[in-house]
């Protein structure tokens, strides 16, 4: 069976300041999960975290808990966006790069991607991880656009769902195939659990 376990960082400065790390209550979150996923039995793991220092360090936490090394992959980054951008909290970085009419297929600020190419990027790397780790359990510690890619790539959902998935920080998102996850037809998957 192909299992993947989808984990948001945990609370970080980036919400509140900029793109920093964790915050304190962020480390407890990371903590917590990391003996949550201690105490289920997840056979073989593999942790993969994206390139943010808040993902960095919540995968930390997780897989020297589970003894294994965690390693960074870009594809599971949330938006790719410019280097102007460093620094800015949401709010600045909207306020001064953001261009009017975004949506699907057009970025909503100036030299960031669109909402389907990250998609495609996410549900690629997605794919990826699970097709090499068939038959371990991935444990992939991004971020609150990971797991809406999760719907398109493992549940057949649309680009634009018509309902928004509420994503806490630390939580785990479950996707399972008994399938072959590179068959085509794709295999049909269960999602198991979502941000608990």
């Amino acid at each position: 069976m192909a299992r993947l376990l989808l984990i948001r960082h945990g609370e970080s400065d980036h919400t509140l300041r900029g793109p920093e790390g964790l915050t304190p209550a962020g480390r407890d979150q990371a903590a917590a999960v990391a003996e949550l996923l201690a105490a289920e039995e997840l056979g073989t793991v593999a942790v993969y975290s994206s390139t943010e220092v808040r993902a960095i360090e919540t995968a930390a936490v997780i897989a020297s808990r589970l003894g294994v090394e965690a390693v960074q992959d870009c594809g599971l980054c949330t938006w790719h966006t410019p280097s102007e951008a460093n620094g800015l909290t949401s709010a600045e970085f909207q306020q001064r790069l953001g261009i009017e009419g975004g949506g699907v297929f057009r970025p909503f600020q100036a030299g960031n991607e669109t909402w389907a190419e990250l998609v495609v990027r996410v549900s690629r790397t997605l794919l990826e991880l699970v097709a090499r780790h068939r038959l371990e359990t991935v444990i992939a510690v991004g971020h609150t656009e990971t797991v809406g890619a999760s719907f398109a790539v493992f549940g057949n959902q649309p680009l634009l769902r018509d309902f928004d998935v509420v994503v806490a920080p630390a939580s785990i998102t479950e996707w399972t195939t008994d399938g072959d996850p590179t068959a085509w037809p794709p295999p049909r998957w269960a999602l198991r659990r979502l941000s608990a």
